[in-house]
């Protein structure tokens, strides 16, 4: 079987401090990067063409709907669909340029290793949070609501093969980063549970969820291995978890 071309797809909006560093990664893995910009107002678009992508300008309508937007874009059928803040390793190049080369079943999965202010955190469900990246774009699509989009093969279809190697997520600089960006997320959050008819919020949601979020990811994950990162993974995970439901407790009231 003759080698596959592919395309790297990454949406962006204001990353102009991580699409360098992703892009560089890509070189001799990708036969094309065709980033997908949702109108940065800093130097993300002006980077990509200097390093070589492809840019296409496209109003953001949502995770789901911009990254099908953007595997449309591609010339290639299969597609290694990235977020600016991820880079491959050269592991992971190597086992992309083997599945180019002997390509197999519908997809493949990566591993991704998370940067969190600084330290690399491998544990409390953070690592390798495998994700279906790398697919044939005719035999499946991104789905989901307003968050925690997923690629999802057709039916049917083998299930993707894990890739060897690191996809590194540097994720948060500082606590502060973290938190504003929970605050949010929380709030899509809530606006998917609304959709999905949800209403009717408990004690159990606002006291005993959290509760459980902290102890199974600090304690039965085995978060307090990875120091103070661990730690603070565990807090403002549980935090998110209370305010989530809070705010749709608050928009159900309203």
């Amino acid at each position: 079987m003759p080698t596959v071309p592919l395309s790297v797809v990454i949406i962006t909006f204001n990353e102009e401090a991580n699409i360098a560093r992703c892009l560089e990664a890509v070189r001799g893995v990708a036969d094309e990067v065709v980033v997908v910009d949702s109108f940065s107002t800093d130097r993300t678009a002006e980077i990509c063409r200097q390093l070589g992508a492809r840019v296409v300008q496209h109003p953001f309508e949502g995770y789901v709907q911009q990254k099908n937007f953007a595997t449309a874009q591609a010339r290639y059928h299969h597609v290694l669909q990235l977020d600016a803040d991820e880079v491959l390793t050269e592991a992971l190049r190597h086992s992309i340029r083997e599945a180019k080369q002997n390509w197999q079943g519908a997809g493949y999965t990566l591993a991704r290793l998370t940067n969190y202010c600084g330290s690399w955190v491998r544990h409390g469900g953070w690592y390798p949070d495998r994700k279906l990246r790398l697919y044939d774009r005719r035999l499946g699509q991104w789905t989901g609501l307003l968050l925690h989009e997923r690629y999802e093969l057709q039916p049917n279809q083998p299930t993707p093969l894990p890739l060897a190697g690191d996809a590194l997520h540097y994720s948060y600089d500082s606590v502060e980063q973290h938190v504003s960006q929970l605050n949010r997320f929380t709030s899509i959050a809530a606006d998917e549970l609304w959709l999905r008819g949800k209403r009717r919020v408990s004690v159990f949601h606002l006291l005993l969820k959290p509760w459980w979020k902290f102890t199974h990811g600090y304690f039965f994950r085995l978060g307090f291995l990875d120091g103070f990162a661990g730690l603070s993974i565990a807090v403002i995970s549980a935090w998110g978890v209370f305010l989530k439901f809070a705010k749709l407790k608050t928009k159900a009231a309203a």
